[in-house]
């Protein structure tokens, strides 16, 4: 049998340049779709702007900050409202007042007005289902709708957060004597204004929101209240007081009787007409 001569086989081995180059060249085989997710990777993530919407705001208010915040055109959030898919009570009835809870709100560059609003109306619910609110609201036999509402009432009437409690309990107390609330700021709302002065013949506007006319709570809430405001509407401050009005910068005055009210309200009148701005009656319980 015959054998043929074959030499020794010799087992190439790559050198750490032969490496790196067929490691570059695999790259180079793959294409740009290997190198692109590898450049992607260093991207500096985007850094949100901040959208403010303050206590006692006002849905149109809101929408107009998301316009300008978003560079749309006036109008183009309050016409996002019907198909913004928002989680909102049925007593709402689709109106998104009182549950644009106010904060500080992200914006990048996907924001639209949907999800800006989505956000807000999300961030309310959670506060009226915090603990002490829920739990306050239930044993007042309020629904949350009706703490949203009570609730915006107390932020546009306070002047201040120390004086919440007292006009939460001025609001019960009425509630409680059937007595028509006669809040200046809802005849504002109902007039779409905003104003420490209210005259007789605003008291007499044929409106739902006019709370001299009619009795109870008005029929949505009349701005977006803060926390603070929910959770005096449900934890209101002891006192058997039944009217109140601001003097001056931090004075407001809480009274059980008429009378005393009275002299409240000539003080508030006298102080304001030296200053020459007095343009109408102080209400009842208006500021």
């Amino acid at each position: 049998m015959r054998h043929e001569y074959r030499p020794p086989q010799r087992r190439s081995r790559l050198t750490r340049r032969g490496r790196l180059a067929l490691f570059l060249g695999t790259l180079l085989a793959l294409g740009a779709a290997v190198l692109i997710p590898i450049l992607r990777g260093g991207d500096v993530p985007e850094t949100p702007r901040r959208l403010l919407i303050p206590e006692g705001w006002r849905a149109p208010q809101v929408y107009a900050a998301i316009d300008r915040e978003l560079k749309l055109p006036p109008g183009s959030t309050k016409k996002a409202v019907p198909t913004a898919g928002l989680a909102l009570p049925a007593e709402a009835k689709g109106n998104p007042e009182g549950f644009l809870f106010p904060a500080t709100y992200p914006v990048t560059s996907k924001s639209t007005p949907a999800t800006l609003l989505t956000l807000m109306v999300r961030t309310a619910n959670q506060k009226l289902a915090t603990r002490a609110v829920a739990d306050g609201g239930k044993a007042h036999g309020m629904t949350p709708y009706q703490t949203a509402t009570l609730a915006s009432i107390i932020e546009a009437e306070a002047e201040g957060r120390a004086d919440m409690g007292k006009v939460a309990r001025v609001v019960h107390n009425r509630l409680a004597k059937s007595m028509p609330l006669q809040m200046d700021s809802t005849i504002n709302y109902a007039l779409n204004r905003s104003t420490l002065h209210t005259k007789l013949s605003d008291t007499r506007i044929d409106s739902p929101f006019n709370t001299y006319e009619r009795q109870g709570l008005p029929p949505t809430p009349i701005d977006n209240p803060g926390l603070g405001a929910m959770a005096a509407a449900v934890a209101p401050t002891p006192g058997d007081w039944l009217f109140f009005v601001t003097v001056k910068a931090g004075d407001t005055r809480f009274s059980a009787t008429y009378e005393e009210h009275k002299k409240h309200v000539a003080e508030f009148n006298r102080i304001h007409a030296s200053a020459g701005s007095r343009t109408g009656q102080a209400g009842p319980t208006g500021k």
